[in-house]
């Protein structure tokens, strides 16, 4: 979120409203990518499977999409999926909808099919492409969205490369400096992120590191950024990532983010991995960017997480003796 957003969404927090908002636009995705949170069984609570819900496509997605935003009134929009590059055509109209409500819009997508080059006008868009490590293991984990495929899809933009750690990246001298020198290379690249493998409790699986993984990871990381400037991974990221939050309670972004499924109305939660994650090996980029901020102390003395807490309970408070007055919007309101 940009600095000139900081006093809107502050004062949004404390009329019990959330800021931010991330949508899954699509049930459907092409990929079948190893660790996928979105498909897991318990990502929407158990009751139901993102694959199992309404779809919509068309003119009925779009208002739908549009509808949803002005009731959260949002200042920023995650759309992910599924794969949001199915939805391409509705996303044609939405994104320039929402480009003049002026709202900023982070799309996430494999780069599985070709990116529309008009989309390169739209100034409040912000690409992101997920890349699961060098090609010998991105192209088995992420087929048919290969290398090839993606450098192809994404020529003519600029892109934020995210690149999720799992276990099987671990231990091999120099993996993630490779990663880095390849990306950086490309024009199309304006930043490198790198997130670090979030599991559900109880989750047994090849992808979640140990303890002592995540040490070596972000030492590693760390020095990275000497080497290769366009791998964006500040001390305050670091820092959030070696001390993440200990409960969903405790995580600002996930207490400033609504999250909706592909019907448009299924609520994800705690946060938008959803199901149980294990917060303390929470490897989020954003919640460990915000993590780090809460714990600064204003003044030296007091916590900016502390005022946020305080915000939100006296928003709720807010909320709770007087909806209209807060600003809560109980349903789509007209165009």
């Amino acid at each position: 979120m940009k600095s000139s957003a900081v006093i809107p969404a502050w004062s949004k927090i404390l009329r019990g409203q959330r800021p931010l908002l991330s949508i899954e636009i699509t049930r459907r995705c092409p990929l079948h990518c190893p660790g996928c949170y979105a498909y897991q069984p318990e990502h929407l609570g158990g009751a139901v499977k993102l694959n199992e819900l309404a779809d919509f496509q068309g003119e009925e997605l779009i208002n739908g999409v549009l509808a949803l935003v002005r009731r959260h009134r949002p200042l920023h929009v995650s759309i992910v999926g599924g794969e949001p590059l199915v939805r391409y055509r509705e996303l044609d109209v939405l994104l320039p909808r929402l480009d003049r409500m002026g709202i900023e819009v982070q799309l996430v997508t494999s780069a599985v099919r070709p990116v529309p080059i008009a989309w390169r006008s739209i100034p409040s868009l912000h690409l992101v492409v997920s890349i699961d490590g060098l090609p010998a293991d991105h192209n088995i984990r992420r087929a048919p969205a290969t290398y090839d495929r993606i450098l192809k899809h994404i020529a003519g933009h600029q892109f934020v490369v995210h690149c999720t750690v799992t276990r099987p990246m671990v231990g091999r001298p120099g993996y993630f400096a490779e990663f880095a020198e390849f990306w950086s290379a490309r024009e199309e690249i304006r930043k490198i992120w790198f997130s670090l493998y979030t599991p559900q409790e109880g989750e047994v699986s090849a992808e979640r590191l140990t303890l002592q993984d995540r040490r070596t990871i972000l030492r590693e990381l760390a020095d990275l950024r000497r080497h290769f400037p366009k791998v964006e991974l500040p001390d305050r990221v670091l820092d959030g990532y070696h001390h993440a939050p200990a409960s969903p309670r405790e995580c600002i972004f996930a207490q400033t983010t609504t999250c909706v499924s592909a019907d448009l109305k299924t609520p994800i939660g705690p946060c938008q991995f959803g199901g149980k994650p294990v917060c303390s090996e929470c490897g989020c980029v954003a919640s460990a960017a915000l993590a780090s901020v809460g714990r600064y102390k204003l003044g030296g003395f007091v916590k900016v997480s502390d005022i946020f807490s305080w915000s939100q309970r006296i928003g709720h408070q807010v909320c709770r003796i007087s909806p209209a007055s807060a600003g809560i919007v109980a349903g789509p309101s007209s165009s």
